[in-house]
């Protein structure tokens, strides 16, 4: 008889083709869009893109708690996608600065913490040992990234009336409905989700001190927070930095495409990794790596080197999130999944606030290079100690 465990994986993975359809729509333009059709200043960029990761240290933790407290998991990840969904739709009505930036905080409240409660979610739908089978279901949510990287500046001239691709920045502010409507059928999916003991088990209230005095937890959560404050700005303002050297929207869009063609089968197969090399050295190469990508980008003599350069992001997603994720599950028990993992997205987005303002202000000051000459040798050098700070302990699967 088919366990009604693994028969809830087919909608969590519809699900992760959906929702981060909706993200291959917004995050490769958002920046750009703030920049060219809003008219933010490089400060106003890092403020606004800081939004989610601010909001998310406050939501993320909330979120967690209340979902394994009262076992909710999948109600919870339902609620977040039509929140999304609705900030997605408001953004683009706000008319002043501090308007957007109370629509970019609603937006993160649900938006924030979705990534880590659908993970956990995933964890407990695959059962036991779902560490080594979770990245076949989270492959299908790069699919769902790279269809929308591929289809958005195709179709963006018959949504703005014209008969091929412009260098226009006009029409980006059609990503906002788009990625709600992608949210929304993401959220509805999970209906399909049936209940079981692995999704519904409680936690205890003493449960939450208990992870915090795991050592190799607080390595994690510290590493994490070194790591996402240098790169999260990099990659936010990457389009930017494309325009800066004249690429438009299609040079953006194809950037995409060998950063996204590799990610899917190591994702797809990042439970052979954490067979081989375990969690600690995932996030190793993964931080080394990224450092490594963001340094040759910024020294790049032309957008073909930056084209190639960007082959190793599938190996950065596996090592810089996949891998946190998986250590996660390595360390904390069942009924604290989506707390382990909503707590490690705070500390991600404390770091990420961080970064997007010293990015933003090294944008605005320095130039669109000096986030990438920054971060580059920095990343570098936290990838080689991160091998000996992490607690090994972790590289065995559950």
């Amino acid at each position: 008889m088919t366990s009604p465990v693994r028969t809830g994986a087919f909608p969590v993975a519809a699900f992760w083709f959906l929702y981060m359809a909706g993200l291959g729509v917004i995050f490769p333009y958002l920046s750009l869009y703030f920049r060219h059709n809003v008219g933010l200043s490089g400060t106003q960029l890092g403020l606004a893109l800081a939004m989610q990761p601010l909001v998310g240290i406050i939501a993320s933790p909330l979120w967690g708690q209340w979902a394994d407290r009262t076992g909710r998991r999948r109600g919870t990840l339902f609620a977040l996608a039509c929140g999304a969904a609705l900030g997605y739709y408001l953004v683009p009505q706000a008319t002043t600065f501090p308007v957007l930036l109370l629509c970019l905080a609603f937006l993160a409240a649900f938006a924030a913490p979705a990534m880590a409660v659908a993970a956990s979610l995933s964890f407990a739908v695959l059962g036991p040992g779902g560490a080594i089978r979770f990245g076949r279901l989270r492959a299908w949510g790069t699919v769902g990234y790279l269809v929308m990287i591929l289809a958005f500046p195709a179709l963006l001239p018959l949504l703005r009336g014209e008969t091929a691709m412009s260098e226009s920045m006009r029409g980006l502010e059609l990503v906002f409905p788009i990625a709600a409507a992608l949210c929304l059928s993401a959220a509805l999916v999970l209906l399909r989700v049936p209940p079981s003991p692995a999704i519904s088990v409680r936690a205890r209230r003493e449960d939450l001190g208990d992870l915090l005095r795991r050592a190799a937890y607080r390595r994690l959560l510290i590493l994490a927070l070194f790591a996402f404050g240098l790169l999260s700005g990099p990659i936010a303002l990457f389009p930017v930095f494309v325009a800066d050297r004249g690429g438009t929207i299609e040079t953006i869009s194809r950037l995409w495409i060998p950063m996204l063609l590799l990610e899917i089968p190591l994702i797809y197969f990042a439970g052979a990794g954490l067979r081989r090399v375990g969690a600690r050295g995932l996030i190793a190469a993964g931080i080394a790596l990224d450092g490594l990508r963001w340094l040759v980008t910024a020294v790049a003599p032309n957008v073909l080197w930056i084209f190639g350069i960007q082959l190793i992001h599938g190996a950065v997603v596996v090592g810089l999130i996949i891998g946190m994720q998986l250590y996660v599950e390595g360390e904390v028990p069942a009924r604290l999944r989506v707390t382990g993992q909503t707590l490690l997205g705070t500390v991600m987005s404390t770091g990420a606030v961080l970064s997007h303002l010293w990015a933003g202000t090294a944008l605005e000051h320095l130039g669109a290079g000096a986030p990438y000459l920054i971060a580059g040798p920095l990343a570098i050098a936290l990838g080689c100690a991160a091998w000996f700070f992490l607690h090994p302990q972790a590289d065995d699967a559950r």
